[in-house]
């Protein structure tokens, strides 16, 4: 018999030699139907493996990333297998899971286009109903080699002669169809039910621009139907707020060709940036935090003494200074360290709160920009807090409070995860594996719920990052909590402690919104521009129905941005009607129509871009309704 151990810790036995599919049959039909993959040991593996005796196994279903980015991968292959039954020509390269989706990378001929997914999506239909089973084998260095090559699969054969020749070669096979894979996959090509293909682009082989030029075709695929068209439809609502388009429109910001990757925020972008900044600044001062700011260029030597020049250079720009190597700061950490050791602490200072809106630059590769969310410049809300090692929990959890309320106020609902320690790392397993526990800790008492995110922490500390879910149901990673131990320690840092000695400080690092460009970016899109009264960039138009009334608008312009109200009057010669949808367009909150009972009641007709028609209001009303809404951000 073989005993394995379940997620829930429970034990069970099996015959000897049994696989995980029949294991999990045994323990529940249900979940057999639905399971896709299983975790061994941590290993995620197919369901056709043998289990081992005394391993630690969890059975993966859609509902887990394993599980749909196994049923992605395997839609990948039959993707393959249906334009190879299509393209006779077709040279394959790599087809992986990727977040939301699969690719698979074809050399061809042909060039293919939108007007090919049709026929593609039916045969793979035809594979799918085929229930073709999908079998793993292992061959040695030679056999995958004359395969492939009796195949033509030239990308293949070049994978395989990079491998290490004592590497034991995994392929996997479905009907006609084999593929170089090290998996995992589903059982049988029927269980992938739901695919959509996408789109088509270039890209060189390996990533190497040097290299062939690629053909890559994305889709997608879900457990069910409604599943897909439920993703398809929140697409569609995603390319309508897409930040870009809504920026120009709004006339918020632009990129150029002079500086591609480095944003340029024009008036009511920056009318937008600093209301938010605004907002920023009450909450830090509120949680007892100081604000400094540190140099965008600092020399060679203080990158390397913090570990950035070893684990981070390849992001980083350079210059040179009186003949000596500097860096444009990609962080703001390391400055903030300088003004701690600038002064002697005693164990009273502690903790201290330094915050700065420090501006950053990252090396980012021309293909990976996207808008505000991926640039080469970018102002990061980051904090640095200095403290005992008693006070790591209290200062956690203050920090929790903050990051709540920085996001309830803008209707973004959140989830946590507990980054823990990546592969390329600096620090002892013990200063690890107390800072990991001690994240844990600080976050349970708090009672916030939480997922571990295995290696994805920062080279130097676990982290806790913060996933804000935005009004069409899509997850944004923004603020981190960053628990470091190591820093101090290279850095030299202390305090004077109750016995007049010295003894090393605590740190955390920990950015709210992350990049202010980027979380501006994700406020775009989650109000599709709609911003609430207080962070709208123009918070009124006004609009004379005929020239005779402008003065009176602009006079009353005067008038609302004197008292904090920002407003804009519509000085074109156009009718009333062209105007409201013109407002409308913009996503104004309020429009004001102004006319001759306006004029002479001295009073405004005010327009609700949601609601319609408010009526006349007093002038002095509706400034103390606005005023209200700004001043509480709670419209």
């Amino acid at each position: 018999m073989a005993e394995i151990i379940l997620k829930d810790g429970s034990n069970k036995e099996f015959a000897d030699g049994i696989s995980l599919y029949d294991a999990v049959q045994q323990l529940s039909n249900s979940l057999a139907k639905k399971v896709l993959v299983a975790k061994v040991d941590g290993v995620v593996t197919d369901l056709r493996r043998t289990i081992v005796n005394g391993s630690q196994v969890e059975f993966c279903t859609f509902d887990s990333q394993e599980g749909k980015d196994t049923l992605r991968h395997s839609a990948a292959h039959i993707m393959a297998q249906a334009i190879k039954r299509l393209y006779s020509d077709v040279k394959l390269a790599i087809g992986p899971a990727i977040q939301n989706g699969f690719y698979y990378d074809l050399d061809t001929e042909h060039r293919f286009a939108q007007d090919d997914f049709a026929d593609i999506e039916a045969e793979m239909n035809k594979i799918v109903k085929e229930n073709l089973p999908i079998t793993a084998e292992t061959l040695s260095r030679d056999e995958a080699i004359k395969l492939f090559t009796d195949l033509h699969e030239d990308y293949k054969v070049e994978l395989i002669n990079d491998l290490p020749a004592d590497v034991a070669i995994s392929i996997y096979r479905q009907g006609e169809y084999v593929d170089l894979c090290a998996g995992p996959h589903v059982e049988r090509t029927g269980q992938v039910k739901a695919f959509k293909l996408q789109s088509v682009a270039g890209a060189y082989w390996r990533g190497d621009e040097k290299n062939k030029m690629l053909q890559r075709i994305y889709g997608t695929a879900f457990e069910n139907q409604d599943q897909l068209e439920e993703y398809l439809t929140m697409l569609a609502e995603a390319e309508k707020r897409d930040h870009r388009k809504i920026g120009k429109e709004m006339d918020l910001f632009s990129f150029h060709e002079e500086g591609p990757g480095f944003p340029f925020f024009h008036n009511k972008g920056m009318v937008l940036r600093n209301t938010l900044l605004k907002f920023w600044n009450e909450l830090h001062e509120e949680f007892g935090y100081e604000q400094i700011s540190t140099p965008i260029i600092l020399n060679r030597k203080l990158w390397e003494q913090s570990g950035h020049w070893d684990h981070y250079r390849d992001n980083m720009y350079f210059t040179t200074i009186d003949d000596e190597p500097y860096a444009i700061k990609p962080m703001n950490c390391p400055g903030g360290i300088l003004i701690y050791k600038s002064n002697v602490h005693s164990y009273r200072d502690l903790p201290i709160r330094s915050a700065e809106l420090g501006l950053v630059h990252r090396h980012e590769l021309h293909g990976a920009l996207h808008g505000l969310f991926r640039v080469r410049s970018f102002t990061q809300d980051d904090a640095h807090i200095f403290m005992l090692p008693s006070q790591i929990k209290q200062e956690i959890g203050s920090v929790l409070d903050l990051f709540d309320r920085a996001y309830k106020a803008f209707g973004l609902d959140y989830h946590v995860e507990l980054s823990t320690r990546p592969e390329d790392s600096m620090g002892s397993d013990e200063i690890w594996e107390l800072a990991t526990q001690t994240l844990r800790e600080a976050i349970e008492e708090k009672g916030v719920p939480y997922q571990i995110n295995e290696g994805d922490g920062a080279f130097y500390g676990p982290k806790l990052d913060f996933h804000v879910k935005d009004s069409i149901g899509r997850t944004w990673q923004c603020g981190t909590i960053q628990l470091d131990m190591l820093m101090p320690e290279r850095f030299d840092m202390t305090y004077i402690g109750e016995d007049g000695q010295k003894h090393r400080p605590v740190m955390i690092h920990r950015t709210c919104f992350g990049s202010i460009e980027r979380f501006i970016g994700i406020l775009i899109e989650n109000y599709a521009g709609a911003f609430p009264v207080w962070l709208a960039p123009v918070q009124i138009k006004l609009l004379p129905i005929s020239e005779r009334h402008l003065s009176y608008a602009k006079r009353l312009q005067g008038q609302l941005k004197k008292l904090g109200v920002r407003a804009e009057v519509d000085e074109s010669n156009e009718k009333i009607g062209y105007k409201i949808r013109k407002a409308q367009m913009e996503k104004v909150p309020y429009m004001g129509i102004i006319g001759d009972k306006e004029m002479e009641d001295n009073t405004i007709s005010i327009r609700d871009r949601v609601k319609g028609d408010l009526g006349a209001k007093e002038i002095d009303d509706f400034i103390e309704h606005v005023c209200e809404l700004s001043e509480t951000r709670k419209g």
